[in-house]
């Protein structure tokens, strides 16, 4: 289905419920062609039931469901949205979790280090021609792929590069903050091979929200999650809709924002060297799956 000139087009993985779904909302609102994905049949009924009764005329919302632990849903999912739009202007990789333990999925892979990186690393590859599409035809810097990490990365001094998917070792923690280590490095990047066809890639912070995120978490984590404050998810969705939209937040890719501001990583996050070789083991670990 071809969009109008007139109509931008968001995609937001995650929509069903919390940041995300406070992200599709707004951009709803604001009379976006808005796709979301989630896993739940229930959640996400309901979301885009909800999300049309408030989206202003002309608006469009449209939802995909998958599991994006499974690499052969991601690319069903991406078969499926590139087959409701030859155009995405924005991409927003928000689905993520934790979990308790060592969870293998149907493929063989581990399932945090699977749905934290290796998902939006695929949907983001899967979808490239639309988003090419849309920056052929757009204000250079106006495309962009935002990326959901989190300040854990500043947890991992560095990539376990002999065993990415912790198989021989595996902490929850560690493996969470692994893969949102691996969310900055792969939007590094991802940024680097993009920027000469106006596409621009940036990473963000959402800071300790009060949604579902870790309810398959572990107990040291459910207890930090309910014993500490939390935001409410529209404080990063609005920060998320701002990375979409700011003429000067698409000057200049590759970077980290945490509420409406520049933020900085931490320096493991910036090594260009490691960014390259991740997308490389990315690439040949996918390539195991048949993806």
């Amino acid at each position: 289905m071809t969009n109008t000139a007139e109509t931008r087009t968001v995609v937001v993985t995650g929509a069903s419920s919390g940041i995300g779904r406070a992200s599709a909302e707004t951009f709803a609102r604001m009379g976006w062609h808005v796709i979301g994905t989630g896993r739940n049949p229930e959640r996400c009924e309901e979301a885009v039931t909800a999300l049309r009764k408030m989206a202003a005329p002309g608006a469009r919302v449209d939802f995909v469901r998958g599991d994006f632990s499974e690499m052969a849903d991601v690319r069903r999912v991406a078969s499926e949205i590139a087959a409701l739009t030859d155009r995405i202007h924005v991409l927003v990789n928000n689905a993520g979790g934790v979990r308790d333990g060592l969870y293998r999925t149907s493929e063989g892979l581990e399932a945090t280090f699977a749905a934290n990186h290796l998902a939006p690393f695929l949907l983001t590859r899967e979808l490239l021609p639309q988003l090419e599409r849309a920056a052929a035809k757009s204000p250079a810097g106006t495309v962009r792929v935002i990326a959901v990490s989190s300040s854990g990365h500043m947890g991992c001094p560095d990539m376990n590069w002999d065993d990415l998917m912790m198989l021989e070792n595996f902490a929850p923690a560690q493996a969470y903050c692994q893969a949102k280590l691996a969310n900055l490095l792969f939007t590094r990047e991802l940024n680097r091979r993009l920027a000469g066809k106006g596409i621009v890639a940036q990473a963000m912070h959402p800071g300790r929200v009060s949604s579902n995120f870790a309810s398959h978490g572990d107990e040291a984590m459910q207890s930090y999650m309910s014993q500490n404050e939390c935001i409410t998810p529209e404080q990063p969705a609005r920060t998320i809709v701002w990375m979409a939209t700011d003429p000067e937040v698409g000057r200049k890719g590759g970077r980290y924002f945490h509420d409406l501001a520049e933020a900085e990583p931490a320096p493991q996050a910036c090594d260009d060297a490691a960014a390259e070789r991740l997308w490389k083991e990315s690439e040949r670990i996918l390539d195991t799956v048949g993806c």
